[in-house]
């Protein structure tokens, strides 16, 4: 019998069990024989994750909740192999290296990917250095060993290296600082860059399903529905989506058999996703951390944060995209993002959406205050929503009102420069990573200097 192609996910956390393992459930039910699928983490912070779902034969259930309150449990038994952390990555540097292995992918989220302003990568940080110097910390660390393993190994076998996560043109981003990490690791990394250049691909994705952490009563609901005693439960909405642009190295399961999408680009999809969605959940709690709000549905549920979102969306992103033509019917699209958010069974808390807030901005923000600039839309509610972030920064850091979230690409040493600046609003203008050269348009100051007096007015 053949050997089966392998798919290696790195990443094991609530959001891939929730999305790209459930599309995997849902083929190999439609009896596909030749695929398996791996997954481990190159981070030892989810490991009772992982001992939970070894601890009964790599299986979980996913509870999934439609804005309407009906709920259903499936079973995810799709991956049959789970690799427990180890600080050199052994096992899963093993496992990427070996032939049969056609697809390796990865959720690493906005700051894993360590780009500075230029979205270049940023060799000056602890971790990449660390990596460079041979470390597996980093997506990048994780990946060179893998590759230099598997060119000792088994020469030119092609591999397809795929982002799932929320950056946009996350493949070509990924594919650049992989260059960069191997042209600063120098001359002894020459055959691992050009084996990466000439035998792997890495392509661009969309991903989409709210996936809040899993609340401490799950397990005791999925007992008590299920029967099952479960270590492991996630939960997500019924909505998902998942975009593919269709260039894979080694072959790839039929996962549009599935509903995903493979298509020729993901741009206008990723468009649509980013700014909208993302860009209006940041939005959500930014200014709900203003009203005391914990949950993501009470913000889309209060009437005066559910308007600055859709009038965000309405005057701002629609006119940007339409102007690039987008395929999409976008109002429809702002209609159902907007109607998920108010699904009150999720009980997404704010301190996850608002997590990595600084990268969160230049990822799904900025491109629309840009746009609107450069296509002549008004951009008073764009704008807005670098007001309240603006202000966030004001109650959490400043203010220290107790709101507890992480941010790995934030900087303090920068956030201390613009609290101590004679003019803080034109500091904080002045970020090109925020705003590229906006910070020299009086028009743009002055626009930010009075959204910033109508955010602190939130209450």
């Amino acid at each position: 019998m053949a050997e089966k192609n392998s798919w290696l996910h790195l990443g094991l956390g609530s959001f891939h069990r929730a999305h790209q393992a459930c599309y995997f459930n849902h083929l190999l039910a439609q009896g596909e024989s030749e695929w398996q699928f791996f997954a481990g983490n190159i981070r030892s912070d989810a490991e009772a994750t992982v001992q939970g779902m070894l601890s009964q034969g790599c299986k979980y259930t996913l509870e999934t909740i439609a804005p309407d309150g009906k709920c259903e449990f499936e079973t995810i038994t799709a991956i049959s192999k789970v690799f427990a952390y180890e600080d050199d990555l052994h096992s899963i540097i093993e496992c990427g290296a070996a032939a049969s292995t056609k697809v390796i992918s990865f959720t690493v989220t906005e700051a894993g990917y360590y780009l500075d302003a230029v979205a270049h990568l940023d060799v000056n940080n602890e971790f990449i250095k660390q990596d460079i110097a041979g470390g597996v910390s980093t997506i990048y660390g994780a990946i060179a060993h893998i590759i230099r393993a598997r060119r000792q190994a088994n020469g030119d076998a092609k591999l397809t290296l795929l982002c799932c996560d929320n950056v946009r043109e996350n493949g070509e981003k990924f594919h650049s600082g992989m260059v960069e990490f191997f042209k600063a690791q120098g001359a002894g990394a020459a055959e691992d860059l050009a084996w990466f250049e000439a035998n792997t691909t890495t392509p661009n994705t969309m991903v989409d399903r709210i996936t809040p952490r899993p609340p401490k009563e799950l397990a005791a609901e999925i007992k008590e529905k299920t029967g099952m005693d479960d270590a492991a439960p996630v939960m997500s909405e019924a909505f998902i989506q998942w975009v593919v642009e269709d260039n894979f190295a080694a072959g790839r399961p039929a996962l549009e058999k599935v509903g995903a999408q493979m298509v020729d680009s993901v741009v206008p999809y990723e468009d649509a996703k980013l700014r909208i969605l993302n860009a209006s959940h940041s939005c959500l709690a930014w200014a709900g951390v203003s009203k005391a709000h914990k949950l993501v549905f009470e913000c889309a549920r209060d009437s005066e944060l559910y308007k600055y979102a859709y009038d965000y969306i309405t005057d701002c992103v629609i006119p940007c995209l339409k102007a690039q033509n987008s395929p999409i019917d976008l109002e429809q699209y702002r209609d159902t993002t907007l109607d998920r958010f108010r699904n009150d069974h999720l009980r997404d808390q704010l301190e996850r959406i608002a997590q990595d807030s600084f990268s969160k901005f230049y990822t799904f923000v900025k491109p629309t205050v840009l746009d609107c600039y450069r296509f002549n839309v008004d951009p008073t509610n764009v704008v807005f929503l670098a007001a309240l972030y603006y202000v966030f920064l004001e109650k959490v850091h400043v203010e220290k009102n107790g709101f507890s979230y992480q941010d790995s690409s934030f900087d303090p040493k920068w956030y201390e420069g613009v609290c101590a600046a004679a003019d803080k609003v034109q500091a904080f203008a002045d970020t090109k990573l925020l705003f590229d050269d906006l910070g020299q348009n009086k028009d743009f100051v002055q626009l930010l200097r009075a959204q910033i007096e109508r955010a602190r007015a939130i209450h």
